[in-house]
C-alpha cells in the first residue's frame, strides 16, 4: 500500500499490519528512548579517523577518511558497537596497518564519550538536569500506557548492558521493562537483538502479530521483519555534526518499518491504531 499518514497525525503508516494482537514489545534504547548518549557520533568519528591517520600510512585526506568513517558507522548503528571496532580494525589493516584488539578501539571510544554521559548523569543527579529532556519526547508516558495496557516490554540495546541498565533507572523508565534490559557483552557473540527477539518468540510461543519492535535503527527493524513482527521507526533526530539523521526515516523504510514515527508525543493515537480490533 501507499504510505499514508494516520488520520490527523506525523504517524506515517507504509502497509497494513494485523493490530489488536500485540502482548509483547521490545525497545531499543538509544535514540529511541535515551539521549543521554545523544552527539556519539561527534566522538566515534573523529576518534576513528584518529586512528586511521596515525596506525596506517594513508595519504587520503582527514575529509575523504571522515567520509569513509560516517558511511560505515551509520550504516552498522544499531548493532553492537564492537561491530563498529571490528570495521574500523578492517580499515586500518586495507591501509596496510597493523590493528589493535576491536575491543581495545571500543575501551578508548567508551573512554571518550565518559565525560559527556557523566556531566549528563550528574546533571540528572543533582537536578540541574531534568529526565524528561534526556528522553526521546513522552516515550515515558507511552510506556507508561504499554503497561496499562498489560504489555511486557523489554529493552534491547546496542550499548553495554551495564550501562543500559543505569541509565535507564536514572531516566524512570527501568520499571517499565518487566521483560529484561539487554545490552552488549564483552563476549559480543553471546547477544544480538536478533538472539533476544527469538527467544520471546520461543518462549510464548508468538505468532508475529503479537510481538511489537520499535527503534530509531536498522537492525531492529530488520530483525523484526525477519520473524514477522510490527515494526515502528522513530525517525528521531539526534545531535551530531556529520548530518546522520538526514535519511534516517528513508533507511527505515527501507529495512521494512511498518509505521514511522517522529518520537512519541502522539503515542496515544499509534497505541489507538496498533491495539485497534
Amino acid at each position: 500500500m501507499q504510505n499514508v499518514f494516520l488520520d490527523g497525525t506525523s504517524i506515517e503508516i507504509h502497509r497494513e499490519i494485523q493490530t489488536g494482537n500485540i502482548r509483547h514489545v521490545v525497545f531499543d534504547f538509544d535514540g529511541t528512548i535515551s539521549l543521554i548518549r545523544d552527539g556519539w557520533q561527534n566522538v566515534m568519528v573523529p576518534m576513528m579517523v584518529e586512528f586511521l591517520q596515525t596506525e596506517t600510512d594513508t595519504n587520503e585526506t582527514k575529509e575523504q577518511l571522515e567520509s569513509i568513517v560516517v558511511e560505515f558507522v551509520d550504516r552498522l548503528t544499531g548493532k553492537q558497537t564492537i561491530y563498529q571496532m571490528i570495521q574500523l580494525g578492517e580499515e586500518i589493516e586495507k591501509r596496510g596497518g597493523n590493528p589493535k584488539d576491536p575491543l581495545a578501539y571500543k575501551d578508548e571510544y567508551n573512554n571518550r564519550l565518559l565525560p559527556i554521559v557523566e556531566q549528563r548523569i550528574s546533571g540528572l543527579a543533582v537536578g540541574n538536569l531534568s529526565a524528561e529532556t534526556l528522553r526521546v519526547p513522552m516515550a515515558l508516558e507511552f510506556l507508561q500506557s504499554l503497561h496499562e495496557l498489560g504489555v511486557k516490554c523489554y529493552l534491547a540495546s546496542g550499548t553495554d548492558v551495564e550501562f543500559v541498565k543505569n541509565e535507564a533507572e536514572l531516566l524512570g523508565v527501568a520499571q517499565y521493562f518487566s521483560g529484561g534490559i539487554f545490552g552488549a557483552l564483552r563476549e559480543y557473540k553471546k547477544f544480538s537483538k536478533a538472539m533476544v527477539i527469538q527467544k520471546i518468540l520461543t518462549d510464548f510461543k508468538l505468532s508475529g502479530s503479537e510481538l511489537l519492535i520499535i527503534g530509531d535503527g536498522y537492525v531492529e527493524i530488520e530483525n523484526a521483519k525477519a520473524v514477522g513482527a510490527i515494526a515502528v521507526g522513530v525517525a528521531s533526530v539526534e545531535d551530531n555534526v556529520y548530518n546522520m539523521n538526514a535519511d534516517k526515516r528513508e533507511r527505515l523504510i527501507r529495512a521494512g518499518a511498518d509505521i514511522i514515527i517522529p518520537d512519541f508525543r502522539e503515542g496515544e493515537q499509534l497505541l489507538g491504531y496498533l491495539f485497534s480490533q
